[in-house]
């Protein structure tokens, strides 16, 4: 394979081919991601074609969110059954299966089909959880930067697309857009079975920062006691205050991201007299900035206590959203919008994660992360309808921005009464 000719060749280097995977892995989240934001531009073409109203839109894109969500426990239990190379070219064929699909709709029942089911199970298995599992196999050393590195390639790819797939939309309709995304997904599934590797073991390395190659056992049971493993684990979790802190949290952070800005702020921008193509440009800015804050709250979350980090995360979310509605959006108030939501949009990831594994083990942070980030989505599709709810209902938007930005607010605060036990301390407190 591509994979042990490349992986000797960096050996000889001194560069450990985890680094390789991260890449891989970097580029996949991109291209799924870009796929779950695309709709995001797409809802005015819909409606102009056949005629949908927006609630009726975001019902489908909502049931999307649900399944990306509800899918991250089960598709860790899937990495660990089939290997982390099968499960992403498998959901990279149900994302395009179900765009493909799309092209010749005309009923609404298709789009809930095609791009609420189909889109929506196969994102939900290369979700944040892939991040999680291939931090925690491939790297001990960096695993915090590791996190936030991928989670930045997961908010980027939602948003650093859309001035792209709006230009598209513009020229060639959405059918264009639907086409470029198909494009994207062949490649990054080409990438996928050339360079990825379930784990440091098969290439007979250690993982970074290890200094003996950890052999892999293989799973005990069947495919069916498999899938049991995230229930019991969500039972036994279900019992401590740190998971249901984490779960509302992350609830919270769905909320006020995926669910409201990328499904929902083209459109905003639309009510405003703002074209599809600037308004893209404006998010296009967010996940710019998303991508060094995020790789920025990794580094920190190795370093501070990151309930604290939460705390400002979340507070700072909740102050843009509460500022968007009086920023007139000129090009001024959006530019400062665009800086400091950015910087936020998916930094509160690597100090999550970093709870989850401190807090319950190494062995369990995907499964339990999976089910926090079922709690994001959950967030997210209820944002998602309830945006489109609000402005077919009462004609504006801005009722669920009001109400997302005070939920973040409750989220900071919510961060803070984590107990401190059992939680990462700083590097400064723990050196020896």
């Amino acid at each position: 394979m591509v994979s042990t000719v490349l992986a000797s060749s960096l050996a000889r280097r001194n560069i450990h081919y985890g680094w390789v995977v991260v890449a891989t892995t970097f580029v996949t989240m991109l291209v799924t991601a870009g796929a779950m934001g695309a709709p995001g531009v797409l809802i005015r073409p819909l409606q102009d074609e056949f005629g949908w109203e927006t609630s009726q839109i975001s019902s489908a894109l909502a049931v999307r969110l649900i399944l990306f969500g509800l899918m991250g426990p089960f598709s860790a239990a899937f990495m660990n059954y089939f290997g982390v190379r099968k499960v992403i070219v498998f959901a990279m064929a149900l994302i395009g299966s179900g765009f493909v699909g799309s092209l010749f709709m005309t009923e609404l029942w298709q789009l809930l089909l095609l791009w609420g089911i189909v889109v929506g199970f196969g994102t939900g298995l290369t979700a944040m959880v892939l991040a999680a599992t291939v931090s925690a196999r491939w790297f001990t050393k960096h695993r915090g930067l590791v996190v936030g590195m991928l989670s930045a390639s997961s908010a980027t790819g939602q948003l650093v697309f859309l001035p792209l797939m709006a230009e598209l939309t513009e020229r060639y309709g959405w059918r264009g857009t639907v086409f470029f995304v198909c494009g994207m997904i062949m490649l990054a599934a080409l990438l996928v079975l050339a360079f990825m590797r379930d784990r440091p073991s098969d290439l007979n390395l250690p993982a970074f920062g290890d200094e003996h190659v950890t052999p892999h056992l293989p799973p005990q049971g069947g495919l069916l006691a498999m899938l049991a493993t995230p229930i019991t684990v969500l039972k036994e979790i279900a019992t401590t205050s740190t998971f249901w802190i984490l779960f509302a949290t992350f609830f919270i952070c769905g909320l006020s991201t995926n669910g409201l800005i990328q499904t929902h702020f083209v459109t905003l921008c639309g009510d405003f007299g703002i074209v599809p193509v600037a308004a893209a440009s404006v998010l296009a800015v967010m996940g710019i900035f998303d991508f060094f804050g995020t790789i920025g709250s990794g580094w920190l979350s190795d370093r501070f206590d990151n309930r604290w980090l939460l705390f400002w995360y979340y507070g700072l979310r909740g102050l843009s959203l509460l500022f968007l509605p009086f920023s007139n959006f000129s090009f001024y108030g959006l530019s400062i919008f665009a800086i400091f939501y950015g910087l936020d949009w998916i930094a509160t990831v690597p100090p999550t994660v970093k709870i989850a594994a401190d807090r319950f083990g190494r062995e369990k942070a995907g499964l339990v992360f999976g089910w926090v980030f079922a709690g994001h989505q959950l967030g997210a599709a209820t944002a998602a309808y309830g945006a489109g709810w609000s402005r077919t209902e009462l004609q504006s938007y801005l009722p669920a921005f009001f109400i997302a930005g005070a939920f973040c607010l409750l989220a900071s605060i919510l961060a803070i009464t984590l107990k401190k036990s059992g939680l990462h301390q700083p590097a400064t407190a723990t050196a020896h």
